[in-house]
């Protein structure tokens, strides 16, 4: 055994970047959500793994395209944008992370870490490949688990977070958790390495007195990464979930906010009372109109940081429930309902009033939760490339018509829909992360938006085009990108399309402006049915089980060269896919990382001569102090072992960062 003392910044430095890789620590014999606990001894276990693990998330099931449309699409599309002063329809300004996760708190001790000493790795180059575009990223940590979930100083065997499965509630048998502070030391050291920032949730199953132990600590710990704190999710599903009787109304929720925002003005321990709140997260049983209309927006301004609504455009309920004795639907039957523009402008009808509404009460208004279908998504739709071109439309439909944001849920092993998801933990040795179409399209999106918290989205879909939709986004007045999607697939070719772009012009009543040449990239495959190994710009993240996190392969960002004599710009978009058009160099320029930072580690269980630093030796100061006496030690055994609940210091967070490693590490 060895140890060193007085680690100083230049020998940290020497130490860090001795190596190119660091190891990270996995958990051992973790239980799947939804599933039985996997012991990494158990070799048929694994070997039946080897090509389908039978977990939702990873399910091989192909569908048939739909049909190719008749009448065809057209082959040409005309765009005819104003060079400058903007153009009439323009959503607000919209920012860079508008495309956000929702993690189930009951799997969050899956996707973000073990607990504040053990980061999923791949979750943290995830976060940053958005952050590198965006600025930043959005995530909830909530769903129906935080409703009833307690924290607690401690928990058997030092985890962070326990599910009781033996009291679980409700139609979509939510197990009640149990979770400690070191949750959101883990978020917060998160924080730290890629500037997420978090929405959590008050449980909401239990009202008198509101648990507010989240609402405390969540302040203390998280500082300004924290956003706000959801006040029920789903209070309009609570009645038919059997959490209120059967009279519980709007006005009742109005109440129970009240009672909510009187407690926490009561209460000492929570510093910041104001723009706290994030209200109703209703489904569609309540109107979003029925619940403004009670006065409980007037009435709480001040607590409220965002309005907010949660909306699935389908669900697999009656697959995953076969209580509930309704029909199953078939995949297939419903895969074209995906595949139209009009899924998208038909279901956001629902909150333009609301929209409207916001804007007028000075709110943000999000899409607090969404996916693809609730109750885990279809198998072969989900999880298929048409999703990735669903989620992206449904997100530009969305800052269209002025909501602020969109979390995409994340649910565990037994979900299709998830944008990510981590190994079985008896596969950590030799499986990756696997990374589905909803990622993608979260990537997608944030180039689109940008960094400058400036964009603003115009949908210029021509009527009857419904496989075709086209949008533009314009910065302080002028046109920086066009966003073109196709949602047909043709194997002969025949439904590519052409987008023929003009910026100023006759038609405008502006000088021809556009430019010699535009560049392109294209999010492809050859088929909506496809699993995997989809390309944005020529990268992937490749099949199951494949991904740390980063891109793989060259970058590909094609330039199409411009008719300044036509005043046109043609661009070719196929069938399927969906191609964003940076109009001027700018524009790529800032969404193109110089120098990517990740976070590359090898993932191992059980592994000795590792070097970590112990946290309890690290100053919880968000930064104030360096690491003066610090001591670690490389072998087994020793008495540096880590413990939960710190969070990591500035100096060595921005160490970590430019030396492109998680170095706090947690030994099993």
């Amino acid at each position: 055994m060895r140890s060193f003392n007085s680690l100083s910044f230049p020998l940290a430095c020497a130490v860090f970047a001795s190596a190119q890789q660091y190891t990270v620590y996995q958990p051992k014999n973790q239980v799947i959500f939804g599933g039985t606990a996997l012991s990494s001894s158990s070799g048929t276990a694994a070997a039946a793994a080897a090509t389908f693990t039978g977990a939702a998330a990873y399910d091989p099931t192909v569908l048939n395209p739909p049909p190719i449309p008749n009448p065809p699409i057209p082959t040409q599309i005309p765009i005819q944008l104003p060079s400058s002063g903007g153009i009439t329809g323009l959503s607000i300004p919209q920012s860079g992370a508008f495309f956000g996760f929702s993690v189930e708190m009951s799997v969050s001790n899956q996707v973000l870490g073990k607990n504040s000493s053990f980061i999923q790795v791949p979750f943290l180059n995830l976060m940053a490949n958005i952050v590198e575009r965006a600025g930043w990223v959005q995530v909830r940590v909530g769903g129906n688990s935080q409703e009833s979930a307690e924290l607690v100083e401690s928990l058997p065997g030092g985890v962070m977070l326990a599910k009781d499965t033996n009291n679980t509630s409700g139609p979509t048998s939510t197990p009640p958790l149990a979770y400690t502070n070191d949750l959101l030391y883990l978020m917060a050291n998160i924080s730290k390495l890629t500037n997420t920032h978090w929405y959590l949730g008050i449980p909401f199953f239990n009202t008198t007195p509101f648990s507010l132990e989240i609402v405390e600590q969540g302040q203390q710990i998280l500082g300004d990464y924290l956003l706000g704190f959801q006040a029920g999710n789903e209070p309009d599903l609570y009645v038919s979930h059997q959490h209120r009787p059967s009279t519980y109304s709007q006005f009742d929720y109005f109440g129970e906010v009240g009672t909510l925002v009187q407690q926490i003005a009561n209460d000492p321990l929570i510093q910041n009372k104001d723009n706290l709140l994030i209200i109703p997260s209703v489904q569609t049983t309540w109107s979003p109109e029925s619940v403004w209309n009670t006065g409980i927006v007037q009435s709480y301004s001040s607590s409220i940081f965002s309005l907010a609504v949660e909306r699935y455009p389908d669900d697999n309920c009656a697959l995953l429930f076969p209580s509930l004795n309704e029909p199953v639907q078939n995949p297939q039957d419903i895969f074209i309902n995906y595949l139209q523009h009009n899924a998208s402008t038909g279901l956001i009808q629902t909150y333009v009033n609301s929209s409207a509404f916001a804007l007028q009460n000075g709110k943000p208004f999000m899409m607090f939760e969404t996916n693809s279908a609730s109750c885990s998504g279809f198998a072969g739709i989900s999880n298929s490339f048409g999703a990735a071109l669903w989620a992206l439309d449904w997100a530009f439909t969305m800052g269209f018509n002025n909501l602020t944001g969109a979390l995409f849920h994340i649910g565990g092993q037994n979900a299709y829909y998830n944008p990510f998801t981590p190994p079985p933990t008896n596969q950590s040795t030799f499986r990756q992360w696997t990374i589905g179409p909803v990622y993608y399209s979260a990537l997608v999106m944030a180039e689109a938006l940008g960094p400058t918290n400036a964009s603003q989205i115009v949908d210029l879909t021509q009527p009857g085009n419904i496989y075709t939709p086209t949008y533009a986004i314009y910065e302080n007045g002028a046109p920086t990108k066009v966003a073109l999607f196709n949602f047909v697939t043709d194997p002969s070719g025949a439904s590519n399309y052409t987008a023929v772009i003009s910026i100023g012009g006759d038609a405008t009543g502006q000088s021809n402006a556009t430019p010699s040449q535009v560049q392109v990239k294209y999010l492809a495959a050859n088929s909506v049915s496809a699993k995997g190994n989809f390309t944005w710009a020529g990268q992937t993240f490749g099949n199951n089980f494949e991904s740390d996190g980063r891109l793989v392969g060259n970058l590909d960002v094609q330039t199409v060269q411009c008719d300044q004599n036509a005043n046109t710009c043609s661009v070719p978009v196929p069938a399927p896919g969906f191609a964003l058009v940076f109009l001027t160099s700018a524009a790529l320029s800032a969404v193109s990382p110089q120098s990517t930072v990740t976070f590359p580690t090898t993932a191992l269980t059980r592994t000795a001569n590792t070097i970590f630093i112990d946290p309890t030796m690290l100053a919880n100061s968000n930064g104030n102090y360096g690491m003066e006496n610090v001591r670690g030690a490389t072998s087994f055994g020793s008495s540096g072992a880590a413990v939960p609940g710190a969070v990591l210091p500035g100096v060595l967070t921005l160490l970590t960062v430019a030396l492109g490693a998680v170095a706090v590490v947690r030994r099993w």
